[in-house]
């Protein structure tokens, strides 16, 4: 039976490095995660043990480390750009570079102090050959909760059914939105802000009659006011907080106590692009 070899890749994961960018009047932080994946001619390796050909990923992480001295500080789009340059001018061996980026939060208190932020993350994604880079960019974890403007009723039912509908429920989730640029040239720091601000204002603006008709309205939110995003794509964890039954405690509960539960949890996901 003839076997060959499908496609392999492999780098470097979970690169940690923090970079203090020290201005006049402050300083700036930047706190990354990054993870590296080469594509290419590497067969070799695989197939006889010829290592000639495989950068190690030990080397892949110093360079990271390497080149976050002369990045900005500021984009990580652009750091992530400026990394998959680099591999493809040194490297002939490989065909394709693919650079995730997560940034962790931190919030200013001074000039030279800062206060660990919430668990969301500012994201991207540089898909990088020698005839095109592709970038798309995001947010993980970004938690959010309303008490109010929240239904769910008229879904379909069947023998195993005990949901109640309800007309005022507890929405909590964790939104993860990526979204595709246009060009490399994105104008990428406003183009977040603008696209993060869009999902947040749909949240407390719009009354939900699903986590799914929330999701399709914050994607089209995100493409109405970021020209330079061409596709998103969202995914909404249910972050269930049920009502606790308080009769056994002689106590009425009119909507004001529960439990919140992770697990199991209603995952909701969409994609939106432009025609």
């Amino acid at each position: 039976m003839p076997i060959t070899l499908a496609n392999s890749n492999y780098g470097k994961s979970r690169v940690r490095v923090v970079k203090i960018t020290r201005h006049a009047d402050r300083h700036d932080l930047a706190e990354l995660t990054v993870n590296i994946q080469f594509e290419g001619a590497f067969d070799a390796v695989h197939l006889s043990g010829d290592n000639t050909s495989v950068l190690p990923t030990d080397t892949m992480k110093n360079t990271v480390n390497a080149l976050a001295k002369s990045w900005s500080g500021e984009q990580i789009e652009d750091f992530g750009c400026q990394l998959t340059d680099h591999f493809l001018r040194d490297n002939p061996q490989l065909s394709r570079v693919r650079i995730k980026i997560a940034q962790t939060e931190w919030t200013r208190l001074a000039q030279h102090a800062f206060t660990g932020g919430s668990d969301e993350k500012r994201t991207t994604q540089i898909i990088a050959t020698r005839a095109a880079v592709g970038i798309e960019s995001g947010i993980e974890n970004l938690i959010v909760l309303k008490s109010a403007g929240s239904r769910f009723q008229g879904y379909k039912k069947d023998r195993y059914t005990t949901l109640k509908e309800t007309t005022d429920r507890i929405f909590a989730t964790a939104i993860t939105a990526t979204w595709s640029y246009r060009t490399p040239q994105a104008a990428f720091g406003p183009c977040w802000r603008q696209a993060r601000a869009a999902i947040l204002k749909t949240f407390i603006e719009r009354d939900s009659p699903s986590v799914q008709h929330t999701a399709y309205a914050m994607g089209e939110a995100v493409l109405q006011a970021v020209e330079d995003i061409s596709e998103i794509r969202l995914s909404l964890p249910n972050k269930h907080c049920l009502l606790i039954d308080m009769a056994p405690f002689g106590l009425d509960n009119p909507n004001e106590i529960f439990v919140p539960t992770d697990e199991p949890h209603g995952l909701i996901e969409v994609s939106l692009q432009r025609t």
